[in-house]
């Protein structure tokens, strides 16, 4: 029932929206360098193959702790959007059980996640089999998060861009405070990070990164950007996530399903 709220509300805003949008939204010229086409893969590698290695006991604990806390499959795959909207397959540790209510619908991820899931995912040890799909090219370690490729036809034109460069394990906000960010912050920050990408910036998100890994509040929200799952733009043009749906979208959904019911 969720994912079918969330698609209704989505092709709303699409048809209502997006246009607009695209009319108004600047356009973006992403950073072009000898660092961007080479030397970022090159650190990538460098970084990610050791940690890989190193982590590898890690992940064996995880995943045998993972079979007897949510039974098979151990992993959970998902078709994600990467660079110039291509898309791969990321891999992670299941974390959610596949409960479901009286109906037969999968019960909120709030309510399925697992007491060892929350712990995986509060510590950011579900990152942590993402560096094989940097050691494969499909991931960087510095980038926008790639997201569902479901997601695909709801960005604008601008946002659409933050896929100019390769998606990375996280794009921290520089010197941004602990807040959990919205969506249209973060696109932001990604389409800033496409037209600025250099080995400083670079350096300076990892700082972030470890400061929001390691930071107490931050490492219990970092995961929860924009609350939920990106539903489209509002009538101001700005992004919003599936926990933030304007009144004017939960009132037409509502009746959609008052009209359902009478049938």
């Amino acid at each position: 029932m969720i994912e079918e709220k969330g698609s209704y509300i989505a092709g709303i805003v699409k048809r209502e929206n997006l246009d607009k949008v695209n009319e108004s939204s600047q356009p973006v010229h992403p950073k072009k360098s000898l660092y961007i086409s080479c030397f970022k893969r090159v650190i990538d590698l460098l970084v990610a193959v050791p940690v890989f290695i190193i982590f590898l006991p890690v992940n064996l604990v995880i995943g045998i702790i993972t079979y007897f806390d949510v039974g098979t499959p151990v992993f959970f795959r998902q078709e994600r959007t990467g660079k110039d909207g291509n898309h791969f397959c990321l891999v992670k540790f299941r974390n959610m059980t596949n409960d479901k209510d009286e109906h037969g619908n999968l019960l909120p991820p709030s309510e399925r996640v697992t007491k060892f899931g929350a712990f995986v995912r509060k510590y950011s040890l579900d990152e942590l089999l993402n560096f094989w799909s940097i050691i494969k090219g499909d991931m960087s370690l510095i980038g926008p998060r790639p997201l569902p490729s479901s997601f695909d036809e709801r960005f604008s034109d601008r946002h659409r861009m933050r896929t100019a460069l390769k998606p990375g394990l996280e794009c921290p906000c520089i010197n941004a405070d602990s807040h959990v960010r919205l969506y249209q912050e973060q696109f932001e920050n990604d389409i800033w990070y496409v037209e600025n990408a250099s080995f400083l910036v670079d350096c300076k998100m990892v700082i972030s990164l470890f400061r929001m890994v390691f930071n107490a509040k931050e490492r219990g929200d970092h995961s929860k950007v924009g609350g939920g799952d990106f539903i489209g733009y509002d009538e101001n043009g700005i992004a919003f996530s599936m926990r933030r749906i304007p009144k004017k979208y939960e009132q037409m959904y509502q009746g959609y399903l008052d009209s359902y019911e009478k049938v």
